[in-house]
């Protein structure tokens, strides 16, 4: 495949793509967690994204008529296809939140931001971690919230609707979680994951049968989908702490966003630190911390920010976090 677009060079970015697929060339894409000079690209065929449209504007209400807001870079994969997926169905795209019927956010987002949205408007949230609270405090403001669940290398995998708002497989897609007993490694197969790497490889793994993953952790409990994320670890004081072992134990109990992350130590390495974005939730935590968590694994740092620092696609900024 080596006639490929690569939206983000040209001026338009979702009329490159709309150009891709009646050409047949491939998208190179940039993924969300890039940085440096040099970003990771996946490559992909259009159709694996338009074979998606259908189910996804059966979960996100989009169609002709709608008014999406995408706020942020069209350089996230997130943002792009939720742009290409509106010109398809004949949406139109807003530049500013009040006038929206539709908005596609991160959970970060979300909470920054959903208060600019008005009641009755429905939003299709992008990401592994949705907190119950922050939900909850949008549906109080009459907002509707839809969640999925999905990676640049594997499009979606599962999705939640407004119901009870658990992740099940996405149409079309096979989803196991392998390598357990407690948590595994979230494999999935279907027709939309990508075809490879532009470039640099990434954490993108395929099986011979089809089965591929990017190393996200989660549990599998009959068909809903809990996702903790990428085994990301804190070493403190020799102690190897997966970022996704504490927030499992704190995000439930917390009212708004968790965050779990390293800062330096001068003789440790890392301690676990949490920045918190409700001041009301450090006290609970730090006693559910003290109660149900190993004393390498207990946060030594605690913070409270108005707002959490963002990468370019919207997701929280970790690396800003741990500085």
């Amino acid at each position: 495949m080596t006639d490929h677009v690569r939206p983000e060079e040209h001026a338009d970015p979702v009329a490159a793509v709309l150009s891709a697929r009646r050409t047949g060339a491939a998208l190179s894409l940039t993924t969300s967690g890039s940085t440096g000079p040099t970003p990771r690209r996946v490559l992909r065929t259009t159709e694996s994204w338009w074979g998606c449209f259908p189910a996804y504007s059966d979960l996100t209400g989009v169609r002709r008529g709608a008014r999406v807001w995408v706020p942020g870079t069209l350089r996230s994969t997130m943002n792009l296809f939720a742009a290409v997926h509106a010109a398809w169905a004949g949406a139109e795209l807003v530049a500013g939140a009040q006038s929206a019927t539709h908005a596609c956010l991160t959970p970060a987002q979300l909470e920054r931001r959903g208060s600019d949205l008005p009641a009755g408007a429905r939003i299709v949230v992008a990401g592994a971690g949705l907190p119950d609270g922050v939900a909850a405090a949008a549906r109080q403001r009459g907002l509707r919230i839809d969640h999925y669940y999905g990676a640049a290398e594997l499009s979606f995998v599962a999705a939640s609707d407004a119901g009870d708002g658990r992740l099940r497989p996405f149409p079309g897609v096979e989803v196991e979680v392998r390598d357990e007993p407690v948590t595994g490694t979230i494999w999935v197969r279907s027709d939309w994951v990508c075809d490879g790497y532009d470039g640099p490889p990434g954490s993108l793994r395929r099986a011979e049968d089809g089965w591929a993953s990017v190393g996200d952790l989660g549990r599998l409990d009959g068909s809903v989908l809990t996702v903790l994320g990428r085994p990301d670890a804190v070493v403190t004081a020799g102690a190897t702490v997966l970022v996704s072992d504490v927030e499992a134990v704190l995000r439930p109990v917390a009212r708004g966003t968790v965050v779990v992350h390293g800062v330096p130590h001068p003789s440790l390495g890392e301690v676990v630190a949490v920045t918190l974005t409700d001041g009301r939730d450090r006290a609970g935590l730090e006693h559910v911390a003290r109660a149900r968590l190993p004393v390498s694994h207990r946060p030594r740092v605690w913070r409270v920010v108005p707002e959490l620092p963002l990468t370019e696609a919207g997701k929280v900024d970790r690396a800003a976090l741990g500085r």
